[in-house]
């Protein structure tokens, strides 16, 4: 069905203000979406992440315009059919859609990543570059991609097309014939898989045996699951499911980010450590050891200290050093404070780490996850009455008194049945 048509007979699809280039979407949109390409957001209008989301997805949508991905949003609280339809489970869900296909993201909730999403999706798993501008162009544009450097053809092809087809919804695939890099590029190997990220290129090792497709397509699936992040990306609630799937010790420095993206420093605090300098040195450690490390380590960064004060169980002094096994969940901390710390001094923690020489806390046991959510829950009441003790002793004060006058009036009309049955009896002897 042709757009605009689409567009015209959608009745019950409003534009969200002039500005905007979100649909609205009804419960039409199950009759009328066709094959056409969709980025949905469903949303409750009582969400406040989905509030938060709502100018990001604005942003979105003025990104896409012009492409044949339509960008919309649906109320599920008056279009609960759309809901059913698509599984929806918590707000805000994005999905893409297109026929019968659907996918979930379930990255970070920023403009530049959803807008990636919806372009792999509308795209071939794994396209095709024509030439090595082309490929310059790619690495000026994509900050992490991967690429597959040959002919078409043979088990290591196949593989790579099928790890496409499963990982398309977080990275972009590509495809370049081999003379095209010749150039400017030494192939290992021909045909050869790369990573492009941190303004560099590594190779797949790719092994002697390619004709055991089974060894092959687990051996470059562990490579990219553990070549998908760059050397020190920062760590988010959005990504750090995905990270834990790494199945390595997760290196986490610990900073406080402000709302507008600075990291900020605790002057007043005796000794205070600067945390761009914290940040910096961590980072220059990471970077001279790469080899080293890169096994058995993913670093990162945080700017959302509760992030890392909910897997320590404790509030961290600003600025800290976290390693977490994501395969046990214990975690290990420097036994000296950041003012302390140099890249010799972190070294010798993280060799320490490895040789299972360093103190070990934590962990996934049943008493350490109840210690978890107390600590969670009393942490998070802990903020709401730092940020609004008025509001805080209206929400959970109002229930108690309730509460109380409701157990007072139960306790003391046993007491006055008694006195009553009491009065009752002597009047009967009298």
């Amino acid at each position: 069905m042709d757009g605009i048509k689409l567009l015209s007979l959608l009745a019950g699809v409003l534009c969200l203000g002039g500005a905007t280039k979100v649909l609205e979407l009804s419960d039409r949109f199950l009759e009328l979406r066709g094959d056409s390409k969709w980025l949905v957001m469903f949303y409750a209008p009582w969400c406040g992440h989905c509030k938060k989301l709502e100018p990001i997805w604005n942003h979105v949508a003025h990104a896409l315009y012009g492409t044949d991905i339509r960008v919309g949003r649906v109320d599920c609280t008056r279009f609960t059919a759309v809901a059913t339809e698509f599984t929806i489970k918590g707000f805000p869900t994005i999905l893409y859609i297109q026929g019968d296909e659907r996918h979930m993201y379930r990255g970070d909730r920023t403009k530049d990543e959803i807008v990636g999403f919806g372009v792999r999706m509308s795209a071939p798993a794994v396209q095709h570059l024509d030439s090595h501008q082309d490929l310059h162009d790619t690495v000026t544009r994509d900050r992490l991609f991967f690429l597959y450097a040959g002919a078409q053809e043979g088990s290591l092809w196949e593989s790579y097309k099928s790890q496409a087809d499963e990982m398309r919804t977080l990275h972009f695939f590509y495809h370049i014939k081999s003379d095209c890099m010749e150039d400017h590029y030494t192939l290992e190997s021909n045909p050869a898989v790369m990573v492009f990220k941190d303004n560099k290129h590594y190779y797949f090792p790719t092994p002697q045996d390619t004709d055991n497709q089974t060894l092959l397509n687990n051996t470059l699936a562990d490579w990219l699951n553990h070549e998908r992040f760059f050397l020190y990306p920062k760590i988010t609630h959005g990504n750090l499911a995905q990270l834990w799937k790494l199945k390595k010790y997760l290196v986490i420095t610990v900073v406080k980010e402000s709302k507008i993206g600075t990291i900020t420093t605790d002057e007043d605090v005796e000794d205070y450590v600067d945390g761009y300098k914290f940040k910096d040195m961590v980072e220059s450690v990471i970077q001279n050891n790469r080899e080293k490390y890169h096994n058995h380590f993913q670093f990162g960064w945080t700017g959302t200290p509760d992030l890392a004060n909910s897997i320590a169980m404790e509030r961290l002094p600003l600025p800290s050093l976290l390693v977490v096994n994501a395969t046990t969940l214990h975690h290990h901390m420097p036994e000296d404070p950041a003012k302390h710390l140099t890249p010799e001094a972190i070294q010798l923690f993280l060799d320490a780490v490895l040789a299972q020489n360093a103190p070990a806390y934590g962990g996934d046991s049943w008493p350490v996850r109840a210690f978890r959510m107390y600590y969670n829950a009393r942490s998070s009441l802990e903020d709401m009455w730092l940020g609004n003790p008025v509001l805080t002793a209206v929400l959970f004060g109002l229930p108690l008194g309730f509460l109380s006058l409701i157990c007072y009036s139960i306790w003391c009309s046993d007491i006055l049945d008694a006195d009553d049955e009491e009065e009752e009896h002597h009047e009967k002897k009298e």
